[in-house]
């Protein structure tokens, strides 16, 4: 009798140990797949690997791209769990989606070559037919963002390339290929060791909020919520503010 007492409570305890690792892991699927905005490629690919960290066994999975083309593959049915946006338009785009949560923002900064060896100072810059200018196509938040501020300095920019995601752009400039573009600050701040930035005070006029939704036909629902909610949580927040985001 003492035996089978001890082993019972030896397969309790064991039971609870066992609930208790499981329970910060989302249920069902092991994987969280993530659509995300290519503005948010370094912090996210941060904020993936300190999930998995304190989720056993879970893996993060990234789709990085402009926000306008991931809309669009949601809505065509890819198997996304989560969406982060770098504009609320294109969150607005999407049909599957819970509740967006704004969780952070950020701000355009003119980027140029390490030295800056085109002489740029300003947006006034961009209209010179002389100097290579890349700028992200209009559909792009980064592209919507650069419409507003040049509307608000009331100049005709002259791009010689537009792209379609803010990645892109930033390229171009790293590798010498433009005199100038315009991304965001903290594109400017992760490539800091091949371009400068620039800022410019028109740019309080086209701040970008990102939101965050889980898909309510998201393959992975469980985990799908811990990690927007890890997004939102205050670890989330200190990674965001590191890269140079603004957050709530």
């Amino acid at each position: 009798m003492l035996r089978r007492t001890a082993f019972a409570a030896l397969a309790a305890v064991a039971a609870l140990t066992v609930a208790a690792c499981r329970a910060d892991q989302p249920a069902g699927s092991k994987t969280v797949t993530v659509y995300a905005a290519a503005s948010l490629t370094g912090t996210f690919t941060q904020l993936g690997k300190d999930f998995e960290a304190g989720h056993q066994g879970v893996k993060v999975v990234f789709n990085f791209a402009g926000s306008s083309a991931l809309a669009q593959q949601i809505n065509q049915g890819a198997p996304a769990d989560v969406f982060a946006s770098a504009a609320p338009k294109n969150m607005d785009q999407v049909t599957d989606k819970g509740t967006p949560t704004v969780f952070a923002t950020n701000t355009l900064e003119i980027a140029v070559p390490k030295g800056n060896p085109g002489k740029v100072t300003g947006l006034k810059d961009f209209t010179d037919q002389d100097k290579k200018i890349a700028l992200c196509a209009a559909q792009v938040p980064c592209g919507a963002a650069a419409a507003k501020v040049f509307t608000a300095a009331g100049l005709t920019p002259q791009p010689d390339s537009l792209e379609q995601d803010v990645k892109a752009a930033l390229t171009k400039v790293s590798l010498g290929e433009v005199d100038a573009a315009l991304v965001y600050k903290t594109d400017v701040l992760a490539a800091k060791d091949k371009v400068d930035g620039i800022e410019f005070p028109e740019a309080g006029k086209a701040i970008n909020d990102y939101p965050i939704a889980t898909l309510t036909k998201a393959p992975n629902a469980d985990g799908a919520k811990a990690f927007v909610d890890y997004v939102l949580s205050d670890q989330g927040k200190a990674v965001l503010s590191a890269a140079g985001f603004d957050v709530p």
